[in-house]
């Protein structure tokens, strides 16, 4: 008999609730890409509907000269060209920096403010539906702005309703997806988890560049119709394939069972309306947090030790928005969140022009560039992650990133003039200090208070600390690309003074968490803390 081969021992060595937890984790990581793949275009396109124009106006003055010097008139093609057809109207005024952060602060304004209600409408409805419907609404207005070039439209007030339509749209996705990731995970290396997972970030912004700048210069269009379909079929995934809950299989395997075989259990109303089933598991099979079984064996199974439950007799019902504000280190870590998100969300939507001014690249090239930003974003959140879970210390890892990030900004606002290695090196640097904070804070760390021990098992207040959260941070997301608009006017150094100051300002908001971290005598690994039930 022939030996079953490596490949299918290591897949059949993995049990159900395996498969499953992996399913969830890789799904939720695609769905959040497609949302920030579908961010990324505008910050690409910017530089398309405003063209440097300086090389166009020199061709149109070397052909007026030489057609003075001849005697003939300049040809009205050559003032057409000139004057018309360098920009995209309604960009191609004098105050087109103003105008392009219009668009930024437009959509980020109603992100913030959506946010807040968000999460509180995500506890009372199932995730996976409104998740859809977020997904499929926000395609469809990312299609919009790109139809615009399709059908010629040149009107601000057209692309700002689009930007402000998606911009309330897509804040249906992050309270989603990290209520049901940190339903399958428990605390247990959650910094290292949540680190990987929210990759999806940078893995987004990555692919919306490239896809973005595969088009930016023949038909800008496309840079935001094809990743508007990209966002909408990933609905269509979310709505046949997302498991918001374990509970919700462990009920579904519980009806499927055969009536002659019966599998005791007890259960409740749990959170979000899930029917918590409590069963009992095989002799011998050691359970851990991590490994915990979460779905049902199909043999009768005996409990190795007596097991004492507390039965809730009516399902908890969700946070307060002041309920959440009052669970400790949520103030403080949505303030820090709000000048971390500020700096990110600045170079998400200025990086590439920047880039295009400084270096003098075309949109194409600068686009591709900027995306090492996110490479270091990617690994700066991995190791926040697992810094933070070995030390048990997850405001003292912000703050030592966001102390190194400043003079890091400075260094990058000066080595950029010099060439393009040192400016690849220092872009992977800025954004692994620069991200690092900011993935932490919006996961593992949102994570944590959602479940925080003051809230006596409550796991309905996920949803609503993760809204409050992000969504004080996406003021700050909002703030920056604006004051980027105004200040670049004056010159690109003032942009990164105040990036430097958005920074200090986040480190001084954390202090008071620091030193409780550090003079605490019961700090311990968080892989060390009990799992809290979710």
């Amino acid at each position: 008999m022939a030996t079953v081969p490596p490949g299918i021992r290591l897949l059949v060595s993995f049990d159900r609730d395996q498969w499953y937890r992996a399913l969830t984790f890789i799904l939720t990581f695609l769905l959040y890409t497609s949302f920030h793949l579908s961010r990324k275009p505008i910050s690409i396109v910017k530089s398309e509907l405003h063209k440097n124009c300086s090389s166009v106006s020199e061709l149109a003055t070397i052909g007026a000269s030489s057609g003075a010097g001849s005697g003939q008139q300049p040809s009205l093609s050559t003032v057409h060209l000139t004057d018309m057809d360098c920009s995209w109207k309604p960009f191609d005024k004098r105050n087109y920096k103003q105008l392009l952060g219009a668009m930024d602060y437009s959509f980020l304004c109603a992100y913030a403010v959506g946010m807040y209600l968000s999460g509180i409408i995500g506890e009372r409805l199932p995730i996976r539906l409104y998740l859809t419907v977020g997904m499929l609404t926000s395609g469809l207005f990312t299609c919009l702005f790109g139809l615009g070039y399709v059908y010629n439209i040149h009107s601000l007030g057209f692309y700002i309703f689009v930007q402000v339509a998606n911009g309330l749209v897509q804040t249906t996705g992050w309270p989603s997806v990290v209520t049901c990731i940190s339903n399958w995970f428990g605390k247990g290396r959650r910094g290292l988890i949540m680190g990987l997972w929210n990759s999806h970030t940078s893995v987004g912004n990555i692919l919306g560049s490239l896809i973005a700048g595969y088009w930016v210069s023949s038909n800008w269009g496309m840079s935001f119709i094809v990743p508007g379909l990209i966002i909408a079929a990933m609905g269509v995934v979310c709505f046949l394939f997302l498991i918001e809950h374990p509970n919700d299989l462990k009920t579904m395997y519980a009806q499927n069972s055969s009536p002659g075989k019966s599998v005791q259990n007890k259960s409740w109303n749990g959170v979000n309306g899930h029917t918590e089933m409590y069963l009992q598991y095989k002799e011998g099979k050691t359970q851990s947090y991590d490994t915990e079984l979460l779905l049902p064996r199909d043999s009768v199974c005996v409990p190795v030790q007596p097991v004492v439950v507390v039965k809730r007799e009516s399902e908890p019902s969700p946070i307060s928005f002041m309920g959440a504000l009052r669970i400790p280190g949520v103030i403080e870590f949505s303030l820090c969140l709000l000048f971390a998100k500020l700096v990110s969300y600045t170079f998400l939507f200025w990086l590439p022009l920047y880039i295009t001014k400084a270096a003098h690249l075309d949109a194409k090239k600068a686009g591709d560039l900027s995306t090492l930003f996110d490479v270091g974003g990617i690994v700066g959140g991995i190791l926040a992650g697992v810094i933070s879970d070995k030390l048990g210390k997850r405001a003292t890892t912000c703050a030592v990133m966001l102390l190194l990030a400043a003079p890091t900004l400075y260094g990058f606002s000066m080595i950029s003039e010099f060439g393009l290695g040192p400016t690849i090196g220092m872009l992977l640097v800025c954004g692994g200090l620069v991200n690092g904070p900011y993935s932490l804070i919006t996961t593992a760390v949102s994570a944590d208070l959602g479940t925080h021990k003051s809230l006596k098992g409550n796991a309905r207040a996920l949803s609503t600390v993760t809204a409050i959260i992000d969504g004080t941070g996406s003021v700050g997301a909002a703030l920056g690309p604006l004051l980027a608009g105004v200040l670049s006017a004056g010159g690109w150094d003032q942009v990164f003074y105040m990036l430097m100051t958005a920074d200090f300002l986040a480190l001084l908001l954390l202090l008071r968490l620091v030193t409780k971290e550090l003079t605490s005598n019961k700090s311990r690994p968080i892989s060390a803390v009990e799992l809290k039930e979710h």
